[in-house]
């Protein structure tokens, strides 16, 4: 059976995922590598603000979309930071 879905993980549209958004993973990496250089400064992980990534990706794939059998509209390809075809 197949079926489309909507992942959160932007790398998931490249192994058939029909679309991903979500937080990126590059940000996410760059906060967590700052936190990791605070720490090592000194600072309390406890003392610490909580932060989250504030760039989002939005991946169509349209190979799989294609494979579906489905017409994605350009408006939402130009609206996605990156397409796979």
């Amino acid at each position: 059976m197949r079926c489309p879905r909507s992942i959160f993980c932007a790398r998931f549209a490249d192994i058939g995922g029909l679309v991903s958004y979500g937080p990126s993973q590059t940000d996410a990496y760059r906060l967590a590598g700052g936190y990791v250089a605070l720490i090592l400064k000194g600072r309390k992980p406890a003392d610490l603000p909580v932060a989250q990534s504030s760039k989002f990706e939005f991946v169509i794939n349209l190979k799989t979309a294609t494979a579906l059998g489905l017409d994605v509209p350009l408006t939402l390809q130009v609206a996605a930071d990156e397409t796979i075809e």
